[in-house]
C-alpha cells in the first residue's frame, strides 16, 4: 500500500495538471525514482510521470516513453490501452498519389471495359445527325428540323444530366449494379425504337428509356478510370473516351449501309445486340479500385460543390461548351446539303468529324499529364469556338468543310477526354461521382436547348445556318473565359502547369 501511495501521488498530479503546462520547463524536468518503498516500483527506471506533456504542448511528440507507463498503469488496473488514433493530415487510405495502380492488368481492363461502354453509348450520340437526317426525311418528315432535333437533344440531356443521380448511386453501391441494370435498360430502349413510328414513342424510346440505361454504363466506366490512375489519368481516360469516337466513326456507316438494305427497325435491332456484347464485356471488366461509402442524401452534396469559385467556373464552361458542341454533329450534314457540297462526302462529314476525333481525345490526354490539364482544356475549348468562326463560317467548299470537321473533331475529342480529369484535379475522389454529375447537368442543360435554339436560328432565317454557325462558336469561346477564370482563380496568371 505504501508503494501504490508513492507511486499514485505524482500520478494524481499530473492528472491535474494535464489540461495544460504554465511553461515548457515542466514537462521537462525529471523526478528522482522513489528509494524508499517497501517493495520495488516496477517504474523506477523510467521517467516520472510527471514529465508526460500535455496534448496542447509543442513537445508533445519528444517524450514517446511516458506513453508506455501510461499503459502500464491502465493494464495494472485492469483497463485496456487505447487504440492508436489514427494518423491526422494526410489523405485516406487509398487516396494518397503512391497508392493509385497507374497501370498494372487489372487497370488497363478497366480502361478497355470503359472503352467499349462509351462506344456503345456515347459512340451513339454521335450519330445524332444520321437519326435528324433519317427523321426529317423519313418518318417524321410532317416536323421541322427544330422540333425533330429535340430527340437527340433529349436523348443527350438525359445520358448527361442523369449523372448527378448516376454519380451518386456510383458513390454509394459502386458501378457492378450500375452497368448491369443500365445494359439492360438501354437495350431495351433502342428494341422498343425498332417498333416506334410516331413522334412520342420516339422520344420516349430514344430520348428517355435508352438514354437512361446509356447514363448509368456511361458514368459507372468513366468514374471507375478515374479511381485507378493518378499520374496518367488523363491519358487513361482519353483512351476510354475515345472508344466513343470510333463509335462515331463506325455506327454513322454501318447505319446508313444498313437502313437502305434491312430498314430502319432491323438496323435498330442490329444495334442493340451488338450493344448488349460489348457492355456485357464492361460488366465483367469495370470495377471500382475503393468500397463504395453509403451516405444518406443530403441536398447540400449538391451544392456545397458551387461555392467552390473555381469548380462553379467549371461548371459555367461545360454549360457554354456543350451549348454549342453539338449543333456541328447535329446540322453539318443538313448545312453541307444546303451549300451544295457534293452528296457523295456528305454521309461521311460526321465519321470524318468522329475519326479525328480519336486521336483529339487521346492526345490532349498525354498533353494535359504533361503540360497541365487546365492549360490544354483553355487551349482546345479556344480552338472549337475559333476554328467554327474562322472556317465553318467562311467556308464554301466540300475541301473547307472537310477541314473544318476535322478541326473541330479533333479539339471537340479533347474536351470530352479532359472534362472529368479536371474536374478530378479539384475534387476529393470519394465525392467524384457526385461532382461530376453536377458538372455534366449543367453540361446537360447546354446540350438539351442548344440543337433546338440553332434549328430555330435557321427557321428564323429562312434556312440559311449563318446564325447557327455564328451562335456555336461564340458560346464555345466564352467557355475557354470560363476555364481561364477557373486556372487563375488557382494560381493567378503565373505561368505554371496546372
Amino acid at each position: 500500500m505504501h508503494s501504490h501511495a508513492q507511486t499514485d501521488a505524482p500520478y494524481a498530479i499530473s492528472q491535474n495538471r494535464m489540461p495544460g503546462y504554465e511553461s515548457e520547463s515542466s514537462t521537462m524536468a525529471p523526478s528522482e525514482p522513489k528509494k524508499d518503498s517497501a517493495e520495488p516500483s516496477p517504474y523506477e527506471s523510467r521517467p516520472s510521470l510527471n514529465r508526460i506533456p500535455s496534448h496542447g504542448s509543442t513537445n508533445a511528440n519528444r517524450y514517446p516513453e511516458p506513453e508506455n507507463v501510461i499503459e502500464a498503469e491502465m493494464e495494472k488496473g485492469g483497463l485496456a490501452a487505447p487504440a492508436p488514433l489514427p494518423p491526422t493530415g494526410g489523405p485516406p487510405p487509398g487516396f494518397s498519389p503512391a497508392d493509385f495502380p497507374d497501370g498494372g492488368l487489372e487497370a488497363w481492363l478497366v480502361v478497355a471495359g470503359g472503352f467499349c461502354a462509351l462506344f456503345s453509348t456515347f459512340g451513339l450520340v454521335n450519330c445524332v445527325g444520321v437519326f435528324v437526317s433519317y427523321y426529317v426525311d423519313g418518318p417524321l418528315a410532317s416536323y421541322g428540323a427544330s422540333t425533330v432535333s429535340w430527340i437527340t437533344s433529349i436523348q443527350v440531356f438525359m445520358m448527361t444530366g442523369l449523372n448527378a443521380v448516376m454519380g451518386r448511386l456510383f458513390d454509394n453501391y459502386g458501378p457492378r449494379w450500375l452497368l448491369i441494370g443500365g445494359t439492360i435498360t438501354y437495350v431495351f430502349g433502342l428494341m422498343m425504337l425498332s417498333l416506334s413510328t410516331e413522334y412520342y414513342q420516339i422520344v420516349l424510346s430514344q430520348g428517355i428509356v435508352s438514354a437512361v440505361g446509356m447514363s448509368a454504363v456511361f458514368n459507372s466506366a468513366m468514374n471507375s478510370v478515374i479511381g485507378w490512375f493518378f499520374q496518367k489519368r488523363a491519358a487513361a481516360l482519353g483512351i476510354t473516351v475515345s472508344g466513343s469516337s470510333l463509335g462515331g466513326v463506325v455506327l454513322p456507316i454501318m447505319m446508313n449501309q444498313l437502313i437502305p438494305q434491312i430498314g430502319f427497325p432491323w438496323t435498330m435491332r442490329v444495334l442493340g445486340f451488338m450493344f448488349l456484347a460489348l457492355c456485357s464485356f464492361a460488366c465483367a471488366t469495370v470495377k471500382a479500385r475503393l468500397p463504395p461509402r453509403k451516405r444518406p442524401l443530403n441536398y447540400l452534396d449538391y451544392t456545397r460543390p458551387l461555392k467552390e469559385p473555381a469548380f462553379l467556373c467549371i461548371v459555367l464552361a461545360g454549360f457554354f461548351f456543350f451549348w454549342g458542341m453539338f449543333l456541328p454533329f447535329n446540322y453539318i450534314e443538313l448545312q453541307a446539303r444546303e451549300q451544295g457540297i457534293d452528296p457523295a462526302i456528305i454521309p461521311y462529314l460526321l465519321p470524318i468529324i468522329n475519326a479525328v476525333s480519336i486521336p483529339g481525345r487521346i492526345l490532349p490526354g498525354f498533353l494535359g499529364d504533361r503540360f497541365g490539364r487546365f492549360n490544354v482544356m483553355i487551349f482546345i475549348s479556344g480552338l472549337s469556338g475559333i476554328i467554327t468562326l474562322a472556317l465553318w463560317i467562311p467556308g464554301r467548299s466540300t475541301a473547307t468543310t472537310v477541314v473544318y470537321g476535322a478541326i473541330f473533331g479533333f479539339a471537340s475529342g479533347g474536351f470530352i477526354s479532359l472534362i472529368s480529369p479536371v474536374i478530378a484535379q479539384i475534387s476529393d475522389l470519394r465525392e467524384i461521382g457526385t461532382r461530376t454529375g453536377i458538372a455534366f447537368f449543367a453540361s446537360a442543360l447546354g446540350a438539351l436547348t442548344g440543337s433546338p435554339i440553332g434549328g430555330a436560328i435557321v427557321s428564323a432565317q429562312g434556312g440559311s445556318f449563318l446564325g447557327l454557325q455564328i451562335f456555336c462558336g461564340i458560346v464555345m469561346t466564352v467557355a475557354m473565359f470560363w476555364f481561364m477564370a477557373s486556372r487563375t482563380l488557382q494560381v493567378g496568371f503565373k505561368n505554371v502547369k496546372i
